[in-house]
């Protein structure tokens, strides 16, 4: 099957505005950075996706995902996740794509390994849905084909996602995936994420170096 993988990045300087009141605006901007380097890397070492697209209006995001070899989409207006991940699903289909995985670029433990898992052995079509650690919102969504769905990020998109599936009468399964549960949106989550960096030693290179780990 030839699974591409599609990663939204806002610009840094826009991104993560509810760590604000904790994280001066030029650690974030580095925090960010990091945390994309490593999903990034994460992504480059699956065996099982074959091309990487990321959508950016960020320069430094995009020469970082160029320098791993992924095709760049620019993204001027610095779209939400919803729309951005299905600009890197038209581009994704015009590649030929049989499957599409969409990540976030603030899930630095994602691991290459648990990555191909989720993405051996999918029927078609076909819908997964990887939640985040709160079972609420959607840290990662397979597709099979890339249109079997159209994206819907976002509070609540754990259930939205299964509820469009079985609207449009799609199998789909809910797949808890360790590395991607944790997301880096607010204080907690980076308490969170400093724990496990903390526990596991040599995983999120990049960001343990942002983090003083």
């Amino acid at each position: 099957m030839n699974c591409v993988a599609v990663v939204t990045a806002k610009r840094f300087d826009q991104a993560k505005q509810r760590l604000a009141g904790s994280v001066d605006a030029e650690s974030r901007q580095t925090l960010v950075a990091a945390m994309l380097a490593d999903v990034l890397e994460a992504v480059a070492g699956s065996r099982l996706v074959r091309q990487m697209i990321v959508v950016t209006g960020e320069g430094a995001a995009a020469d970082l995902a160029r320098g791993l070899g992924a095709d760049v989409i620019e993204d001027p207006e610095n779209y939400g996740h919803s729309e951005a991940a299905l600009l890197g699903v038209r581009r994704a289909e015009q590649l030929g794509a049989d499957c599409v995985v969409i990540l976030p670029g603030d899930c630095p433990l994602l691991d290459p390994r648990e990555l191909d898992h989720l993405l051996a052995g999918l029927p078609d079509p076909y819908v997964a849905v990887v939640p985040d650690r709160h079972g609420t919102g959607t840290n990662s969504l397979v597709l099979v084909p890339p249109d079997v769905i159209e994206p819907a990020f976002g509070e609540g998109s754990c259930e939205r996602h299964q509820k469009i599936a079985r609207d449009a009468g799609v199998a789909y399964g809910v797949e808890n995936i360790h590395t991607l549960a944790l997301d880096i949106d607010t204080p907690a989550d980076i308490v969170a994420l400093t724990t496990r960096l903390d526990l596991k030693g040599d995983v999120a290179r990049n960001t343990a170096k942002v983090l003083g780990i």
